[in-house]
């Protein structure tokens, strides 16, 4: 025990100094790039470093991401690529935003931590924000690190607030894999090895279709089943970038409000503008009950999330008990300091304009070679620069990623659909890196269609 803590302290010691260099040489980054393969094989998850490496490794040196700046990102070899994958939705602002560094730095200089028992000023700033951003009569917020963590809070919420077990969610739908949200994941490949997960029921109806709602919540009122929640993500995003039909969100809007059931918009992907909207609902002037933010909130600098919801709803977390719901470091302050940073600098571009607008741009580009490849393409999806491509065979779908990501680009398939290519750019990309970002794709259709 006491040589592996010492060869702990060494090996800390070893890797603080690499992460103070600003530039590392060729030796040292190859020395960099095989000691990660090795740590990802024997410590954190073979399985993972196996499915990637076929994808993301270019002649004998993997790539090993390293730093970036806006749209783009560089491994240790200084090798550059266009990020079209964004982080999974995480780095809207892009790399490195320099604002939200800079609010970061500063608050380090005043307390990276609360102590929890006092009242610490920025938890209080971003509730407030968070109040004047979201729709409707929205007020409380409370805070954790990760959307999975949001979700969770959204369930629990939902069950306090109306006293009722069961939830509705959508086929194909992705809220996070802890316990409560893997329950309400639309996805059985995820749930199923697991065993009985949330003891309540949980029923899965197809996204977009609003009758299967009101359905649904029919039989539940008529059999004295109460339905807490109904869930879903204003456009599925692992899904594909699937867009339900204009009628939906108001119809379910409709339908929770006459059954008592809170509408739960999970906008952990959707929220801060990547749809082209600043929340997804917006698309159909829709205001849920609960909104569940994370991914964004962070400006791709800190991990942070956050559950919002009206002064009534969340009652149940304040009285008798202000303590039902905690955790010690979600909403700390370097958190909160990159919250409120990269809020502002989303209001202060109207990032949502520029997915918009950049989604118009490239959506049709993209429909064009889908036309020009029917034989590969099945169809393409989405809203802003929230965007599917879909393919024909699962395996063209690997072939796009790796022919990409050969030539510079990176994308990724999604968790539930094997036939899915996401296109999630920092919505600051700009039209010029669309431009090649079109260009490399074509020519990687070319050599698949050869």
């Amino acid at each position: 025990m006491t040589q592996n803590l010492d060869n702990a302290l060494a090996y800390s010691e070893r890797w603080l100094g690499i992460i103070k260099q600003k530039n590392v040489d060729e030796t040292l980054a190859k020395e960099i790039i095989t000691e990660s393969k090795h740590n990802f094989a024997e410590h954190f998850n073979k399985g993972w470093l196996d499915y990637r490496k076929s994808v993301t490794e270019a002649g004998d040196w993997a790539a090993v991401e390293w730093e970036g700046s806006g749209a783009t990102f560089r491994d240790v070899l200084g090798r550059e690529y266009l990020d079209c994958l964004g982080g999974y939705g995480m780095m809207d602002l892009g790399w490195s935003h320099p604002d939200v560094i800079a609010a970061v730095k500063a608050q380090l200089d005043h307390s990276p931590m609360p102590s929890q028992e006092l009242i610490d000023p920025l938890r209080g700033v971003l509730a407030r924000m968070m109040a004047e951003i979201t729709p409707g009569d929205l007020k409380y917020s409370w805070f954790a690190a990760s959307g999975t963590e949001a979700i969770e809070a959204s369930i629990k919420l939902a069950k306090l607030y109306t006293q009722k077990p069961a939830f509705i969610v959508g086929v194909k739908a992705f809220h996070g894999k802890t316990m409560g949200s893997l329950s309400m994941l639309g996805k059985a490949d995820y749930r199923q090895p697991l065993g009985l997960l949330y003891a309540g029921p949980v029923y899965h109806v197809p996204f977009g279709d609003a009758e299967a709602v009101e359905r649904q919540l029919e039989i539940c009122d008529k059999v004295g089943i109460g339905v807490a929640g109904v869930m879903f993500e204003p456009i599925q995003g692992e899904a594909g970038a699937i867009v339900p039909p204009d009628d939906f969100w108001p119809r379910i809007r409709e339908a929770t409000r006459k059954y008592g059931t809170l509408l739960i918009a999970d906008e952990v992907q959707t929220g801060l503008g990547r749809t082209g909207k600043l929340w997804g609902v917006d698309h159909w002037n829709v205001v849920p009950d609960i909104i569940a933010t994370a991914k964004s909130l962070g400006g791709g600098v800190m991990p942070v999330s956050a559950v919002t919801t009206t002064e009534d709803i969340f009652q149940p977390m304040m009285y008798p008990n202000p303590f039902m719901h905690t955790t010690t470091t979600g909403g700390g302050a370097l958190a909160c300091s990159a919250a409120i940073a990269a809020i502002h600098v989303t209001l202060r571009e109207r990032l949502w304009e520029q997915a918009a607008q950049k989604g118009d741009y490239l959506m049709p580009k993209l429909q064009e070679l889908a036309a020009r490849y029917p034989q590969i393409f099945d169809k393409i999806t989405g809203k802003g620069l929230l965007i599917g491509m879909h393919f024909r065979k699962s395996e063209v779908g690997y072939q796009v990623a790796a022919g990409l990501f050969k030539r510079g680009v990176l994308v990724a398939g999604t968790l539930t659909s094997a036939q899915t290519i996401r296109i999630e750019p920092p919505l600051v990309i700009s039209y010029e890196q669309l431009d090649s970002l079109v260009e490399r794709l074509e020519d990687t259709l070319k050599g698949i269609a050869a």
